[in-house]
């Protein structure tokens, strides 16, 4: 069975990783877009039919034994806001420049970054669709461990690059009750496992892209999707530092990618989270290469 390219595909791609492990407890999501690029990302980009990639390579993020961590409540956090500054200068570039980013992790703490960078970028703040066994809206006074990588979603809301009535959570399954009840507060919609479950994949991805697209002008692409690999079932996706079990399969995860990009919403996409210590011959980062095909067009026929 051959696979195409729809007519949604986009020409340029840029590639920005960041070696980012700070804001987890487990080592080795470091070394997540160095394993991202071996499972063929520029080949399977090139596949596709872009014509131009443009890799910017890995923003420079200090080892754990130099950085400062300051503060117990939001740990490393100095440094890791520093990096997501660096982050969002190079993508608000990409986006003025009518780039695509693909951005590559490391924690999900680097999500601070990419969004404050597309909502500084562009006309509009983006609307967000966050793949995600958790919910990683704790803040620091919340969190139970202190690790940033829980508080992304908390942050971006809190300094409005991102607006909770055009953000969107999929696949959660593990939600703290202080999480629980800041979803309520800011009106995040989340569909839980139970929800697709319930709904199917494709009745939670419709509903996903007209909450993110907030009434915007068909054909702008201004969603975008931070999808963290454990918010697929450890079974298709071992290589995770916080594997939760009942994710979303194989086909849920693809199918989602898919919608969005039949929408013609998406204008970037964030992976985040791939640990390849804990990686079955990398595995989860050959998954994530293909996940971002099919974010930027790939189809079956």
């Amino acid at each position: 069975m051959s696979s195409t390219v729809s007519s949604m595909a986009v020409e340029r791609v840029d590639v920005i990783g960041v070696p980012m492990d700070l804001g987890a407890s487990r080592r080795g999501v470091d070394m997540g877009p160095y394993a991202v690029r071996h499972a063929k990302l520029h080949e399977r980009l090139r596949n596709l039919g872009i014509t131009h990639i443009e890799d910017h390579g890995n923003l420079s993020v200090p080892v754990r034994e130099v950085a400062a961590q300051e503060n117990e409540r939001a740990k490393y956090m100095g440094v890791i806001d520093k990096v997501c500054n660096e982050l969002a200068a190079l993508v608000n570039g990409i986006v003025r420049d009518n780039g695509f980013p693909i951005v590559l992790g490391g924690d999900h703490s680097i999500a601070m970054g990419t969004i404050k960078g597309l909502a500084q970028g562009r006309e509009h703040i983006p609307g967000l669709v966050w793949i995600d066994a958790h919910s990683d809206i704790n803040s620091p006074e919340s969190s139970p461990s202190g690790n940033v990588h829980g508080m992304p979603l908390w942050f971006v809301l809190k300094n409005g690059f991102a607006d909770p009535a055009r953000t969107v959570q999929i696949g959660l399954r593990d939600v703290d009750s202080n999480e629980k009840r800041t979803l309520r507060e800011t009106g995040v919609k989340a569909f839980t496992m139970s929800d697709v479950d319930r709904l199917g994949m494709t009745r939670v991805m419709e509903e996903a892209i007209d909450i993110a697209s907030g009434g915007t002008s068909a054909g702008v692409r201004n969603v975008h999707v931070s999808f963290d690999m454990d918010g697929i079932d450890p079974s298709e996706a071992p290589g995770t530092g916080t594997p939760v079990k009942g994710g979303l399969s194989y086909r849920e995860a693809h199918l989602a990618m898919e919608m969005l990009a039949e929408s013609g919403r998406l204008g970037s996409i964030e992976m985040v989270e791939i640990n390849p210590i804990l990686d079955n011959r990398n595995q989860t980062a050959i998954l994530a290469v293909g996940l971002i095909c099919s974010g930027l067009g790939k189809s079956i026929l």
